[in-house]
């Protein structure tokens, strides 16, 4: 399973479900390099990064590196459904990923990926 930016935001924020959903992934979950830069990009200060970085391997969280395969399913999906639903490159390149990894995302977020037909996705409710 893929686990979507989201879900991981309303971890840090303290959210139970997302706490309860994370720690069930006894085998270990993964996330898109791009869920992981954005969320780097989020931190305030090195200790966060530090914590975040050792909560990845207490979780047996793999990062997903992009590659050319999932590149290209990104670049498909830009020319798809940018123009008629607005998908913005990290959720095309996290789409790719779970495409070519075929993982079902996990993600509050489920109107950012319901217009490719070929997602799993797994709806994750905050409330």
């Amino acid at each position: 399973m893929i686990i979507d930016t989201d879900v991981l935001i309303w971890y840090m924020r303290g959210n139970t479900k997302a706490y309860r959903v994370i720690h069930r992934q006894r085998h270990g979950f993964s996330l898109s390099v791009v869920t992981y830069i954005e969320l780097v990009q989020g931190m305030r200060n090195k200790r966060e990064l530090n914590e975040f970085k050792k909560a990845l391997r207490s979780w047996k969280a793999s990062v997903l590196p992009v590659n050319e395969a999932i590149s290209d399913k990104a670049k498909y999906y830009i020319e798809q459904y940018y123009l008629s639903h607005s998908l913005q490159l990290a959720d095309a390149l996290v789409a790719g990923t779970a495409v070519i990894h075929n993982l079902p995302i996990l993600t509050g977020n489920d109107k950012h990926y319901r217009m490719i037909p070929v997602i799993r996705l797994q709806k994750f409710s905050p409330l």
